[in-house]
């Protein structure tokens, strides 16, 4: 299993996820890299398949380490990836996106089947496949989160 983070630096060009996310080329230092937000780089960070491996596996820590409320497991997902506590209304916004995406995987379980089987690690059978494609929803959502990434 080969871990998102070890990557091929070829000399003449960059690995195209760091070229979306502005590396520098490996011609010049630079002392400090641009900051940029573009629509690309959040189609990369929801569609990429090492970012949504990502979430499933975030999503899976929630429902076994996150408590048994909502509420809670935004609360532990928030203190993972942007150390601080959800706001009241970004914890409404985001209960509502698990709702919707739960009423939505339990019609269709196949879409939950197939976002599962995105990337190479075991999903853990043990859990509710459409309780866990929801909150994978969910992780992405706040994955893609400009704070997320781009933290200041």
């Amino acid at each position: 299993y080969r871990r998102g983070m070890y990557t091929f630096w070829k000399r003449t060009c960059p690995p195209p996820t760091l070229q979306i996310y502005d590396a520098p080329e490996r011609e010049f230092c630079i002392v400090r890299r641009s900051v940029t937000n573009t629509p690309l780089q959040a189609l990369a960070l929801m569609n990429d398949p090492i970012y949504v491996e990502a979430s499933r596996k975030l999503a899976e820590r929630l429902i076994r380490e996150g408590g048994a409320s909502p509420a809670a497991r935004i609360s532990m997902a928030y203190q993972l990836l942007l150390s601080r506590a959800p706001r009241l209304a970004e914890t409404k916004v985001l209960r509502t996106i698990f709702e919707e995406e739960h009423a939505t995987f339990g019609k269709h379980p196949e879409r939950a089947a197939k976002l599962l089987s995105v990337g190479e690690s075991p999903v853990d059978k043990k859990l509710d496949p459409v309780e866990l494609a929801a909150w994978a929803e969910v992780s992405s959502v706040i994955m893609n989160l400009d704070e997320s990434i781009t933290r200041d």
